[in-house]
């Protein structure tokens, strides 16, 4: 029996990973602060241009965050045995990007110092950011500890079914796929890395193998049998 390869990040992908959320925490820091600046100074009809102009900076800026937390989760993802950190972590974009519009479309709103105008195109054009932020946020397959084990166990079946040795793969820094041969034409004359699948997931978050080297595989798994009847 195969022993079960229980996936865990390595050193390097939990510091990359805390480097992308700390990027994703001061993006949507000064989205919040942007959000604070234009309900206190942008919020008339006077300033409607410049608070669209906030709205979409600020949305820029969420969406941003969003993006870098998920990267960070694909690298260090959290374990579906503890549901409140695994919900919150996967989905901390979205509650963030709503939280970067909420209060100012209810400012907007219950503003009675500006005209219905006003109040139309600037509530609809941050609602609508609201809406776009929260659903970019999203994460509506999130990785997890336990996804990525399976996947492991899954893809070093699938190398292991093409003879490939699931425990001597290959990887550059820059590649996002694993190979099965280093003078593949994908990582020939590149810096490579070189583990298990297992590995390559862990510290790069790899999770596929390179078409290039599974024909490769896969031809030269049909003419073993040949080969080795054309040499007895």
């Amino acid at each position: 029996m195969t022993e079960k390869k229980v996936f865990q990040a390595s050193p390097e992908a939990k510091g990359e990973a805390k480097k992308l959320r700390l990027f994703a925490m001061l993006a949507w820091i000064v989205a919040i602060a942007g959000q604070i600046f234009a309900i206190l100074k942008l919020i008339s009809d006077e300033t409607l241009v410049w608070l669209v102009v906030a709205i979409v900076g600020i949305l820029i800026l969420a969406i941003t965050g969003s993006t870098l937390w998920k990267k960070a989760n694909k690298l260090d993802p959290a374990s579906e045995a503890e549901p409140t950190r695994f919900f919150i972590q996967n989905q901390l974009g979205a509650i963030m990007g709503v939280l970067a519009f909420l209060p100012m479309v209810i400012m907007i709103l219950n503003n009675k110092n500006i005209s219905g105008k006003t109040k139309g195109i600037a509530g609809s054009i941050a609602a609508v950011a609201m809406v776009a932020a929260g659903i970019t946020g999203a994460d509506f397959n999130p990785p997890s500890v336990e996804k990525y084990t399976k996947e492991i166990q899954e893809q070093t079946a699938a190398a292991q079914s093409l003879s490939i040795d699931a425990n001597n793969v290959y990887w550059s820094k820059a590649g996002n796929k694993y190979h099965a041969f280093d003078d593949c034409q994908y990582i020939k004359g590149k810096a490579l890395s070189s583990g298990s699948i297992k590995d390559s997931w862990e510290q790069k978050g790899i999770s596929e193998l390179c078409k290039v080297c599974q024909k490769k595989a896969a031809k030269s798994s049909v003419l073993a049998p040949v080969k080795e009847l054309i040499e007895n």
